[in-house]
Order: structure tokens, then sequence, then C-alpha cells
């Protein structure tokens, strides 16, 4: 089992293509640097400006231990954060728990 973090994020209107620039360029390699498990991540089908990330951990432990390392480093703080943070209007995080498998097709999405 895995625990699966998803993030849903509604960006201010007509972000959608930077967003997703900064996040294929900058954000999700320097996430995968610090060793977060990036699964997916992409724009919504429904709309080019609702955006997705999901991310796997072992337990809630690692993912809390992840994000407190990966949030306060220096690399997020003066690199991508305000890139990022200026382009969602409202976010929504869920946590779940899911077996392998069901992660492994995931990776499939976006």
């Amino acid at each position: 089992m895995k625990i699966i973090e998803i993030l849903q994020y509604t960006l201010n209107k007509g972000t959608g293509e930077e967003f997703h620039k900064v996040m294929e360029e900058v954000s999700v390699p320097l996430h995968l640097a610090y060793g977060l498990d990036v699964v997916s991540f992409g724009k919504s089908l429904h709309d080019p400006d609702s955006y997705f990330l999901i991310r796997a951990f072992d337990s809630l432990t690692d993912l809390e231990n992840s994000q407190e390392k990966f949030y306060k480093s220096a690399e997020w703080i003066q690199g991508p954060r305000a890139d990022i943070i200026e382009r969602i209007q409202h976010s929504l995080k869920t946590v779940i728990e899911l077996p392998i498998a069901a992660v492994e097709q995931l990776r499939t999405c976006g």
C-alpha cells in the first residue's frame, strides 16, 4: 500500500499553459531531485486552468517529513514557489491509501 496525495488546483484564468511549463521544467524536476515520487501531473481535461498533481509516499510520516524538507528548501523558496503560488486561485488536497498496482496505473495519467 502507498499513501497518495492528490492536489487539485483551480488556476487564475488563462494561466494554465504557464503553470504547466513551470511544473514540467522546474517544479517536477525539483520534486524528483528531493526524492519525491511524482505519480502524475497535468491539466484537467475539462478546463485548461484546472490542474492536478499526484504524489506517492510510503507512510503519512514520510509524506510529512518529505514535504517539510522540500517546502523549506532554498531551491523551492528561491525557485518555482512564487511562479506557482501566484497562479493558484484555489487548491484542494486529498490523501488516500491505495494498493501499489493502482498507483502504477495512475502513472499513465496526465
